[in-house]
């Protein structure tokens, strides 16, 4: 009994989360991940302001998954749109069609159709955590390779310099 209180008590403190599959796409998995790095991490409305005016391919069928998942967070488990975040997306491979392309001499070339399986996982959050990412890595190596950059540059300029006279 206490096992199933303690799991009750967990999925009670877990955030809600909606998940849309979209299986079969035809795109290319490698493009579609590229797509999908662009709305990771985001809140779900500027996900699809994004993928909105995205020039790929890949975009409308990765939106129409985002707009699935915002819609089964707010049919299914009554959650508001304006707080839900893309917590996880992710592409897939999915079966590859095989297609023969003629080719001179009798030859024949293999042309591969890729699909690809889409997943957006949004979570409900009510802090935008999306927007307060910390960027703490970025600040503290800048800081460190700041002072060894100028050292450097300050000597390998003086080599540049020695060896176009050399020339």
């Amino acid at each position: 009994m206490d096992a199933r209180n303690q799991a009750s008590a967990t999925a009670a403190q877990e955030p809600s989360r909606a998940v849309a599959r979209a299986r079969y796409v035809r795109v290319t998995p490698m493009k579609a991940r590229r797509v999908i790095e662009l709305i990771r991490g985001r809140s779900a409305r500027e996900a699809l302001a994004v993928l909105e005016f995205a020039p790929q391919a890949a975009a409308a069928s990765i939106s129409k998954v985002l707009a699935s998942a915002m819609a089964n967070a707010e049919n299914n488990l009554a959650l508001d749109p304006d707080i839900l975040v893309v917590s996880r997306a992710f592409v897939d491979e999915g079966p590859t069609l095989k297609r023969f392309r003629p080719r001179a001499q009798g030859r024949a070339y293999r042309i591969r159709k890729r699909t690809s399986h889409i997943t957006v996982e949004l979570e409900a959050v009510p802090e935008r955590r999306a927007a307060a990412r910390s960027r703490g890595g970025r600040a503290d190596s800048a800081g460190r390779g700041s002072g060894q950059r100028s050292g450097r540059q300050a000597g390998s300029s003086k080599k540049a310099t020695q060896t176009r006279s050399a020339r």
